[in-house]
């Protein structure tokens, strides 16, 4: 039920952007425990000068290859939200080659009220979901 905004920086072509999907899906299944078939994710593409991300002073060295995440999900434990970071930034950069530094990733919660996946329904509170 997690919904993934991936906004990255245009000139990726279709199977690189696949590639991330796969590999952030993944990650988010082992993280977060979700089904496999659970997967709802909306790529963005942007021209390079309408996205500024700059390091907050950490000494990160961003290109390119920025991707931020953002997630919408009901809440996590801090440690299925640290787990999640760290598997997507390692699945990121050994299946697209993206450094760590080029990961930004925001969650935000929300609960059972808040869905509704089609036909003007909570099927969180009907209980179909």
């Amino acid at each position: 039920m997690p919904l993934l905004r991936f906004d990255v920086i245009e000139g990726r072509n279709e199977q690189e952007l696949r590639q991330l999907l796969d590999a952030a899906h993944e990650a988010m299944v082992e993280a977060f425990d979700v089904p496999h078939s659970d997967r709802y994710q909306i790529v963005h593409q942007h021209p390079a000068h309408e996205m500024i991300i700059e390091d907050t002073g950490l000494g990160f060295e961003r290109t390119k290859n920025l991707v931020i995440i953002s997630i919408v999900s009901k809440a996590r434990t801090n440690a299925q939200k640290e787990r999640l970071y760290a598997l997507l930034t390692e699945r990121l950069e050994s299946a697209c080659g993206i450094s760590p530094d080029d990961v930004m990733i925001s969650i935000t919660e929300n609960g059972a009220a808040d869905w509704s996946f089609g036909r003007g329904e909570a099927q969180f509170l009907t209980g179909k979901l």
